[in-house]
């Protein structure tokens, strides 16, 4: 799974980092039972609303730069860092 850095996260309560995620999967557009778990991860300031409004971009500039990938689902949510799975 690639990870983006997350630069500006910020840390809950228990000291713990706390950043916006868009979890997506991906499959080889020629095969298309191979499959991946990826995820971008975003400071929390963002806001989940924001992830939901921009994911579609974020994910055709991923597509773009990938050409043989095809994006089967994605997802924003909250995450703890180290806890980045779909």
């Amino acid at each position: 799974m690639r990870v983006t850095p997350c630069y500006y996260c910020l840390s809950s309560q228990k000291g713990r980092r706390i950043m916006i995620g868009l979890f997506f999967v991906t499959c080889l557009s020629t095969a298309p039972d191979i499959c991946q778990q990826r995820s971008l991860l975003f400071d929390d300031r963002i806001g989940l609303a924001h992830c939901q409004r921009d994911a579609q971009t974020e994910l055709a500039r991923w597509v773009e730069s990938h050409p043989r990938d095809r994006v089967r689902r994605w997802s924003c949510r909250a995450v703890v860092r180290g806890q980045a799975e779909i």
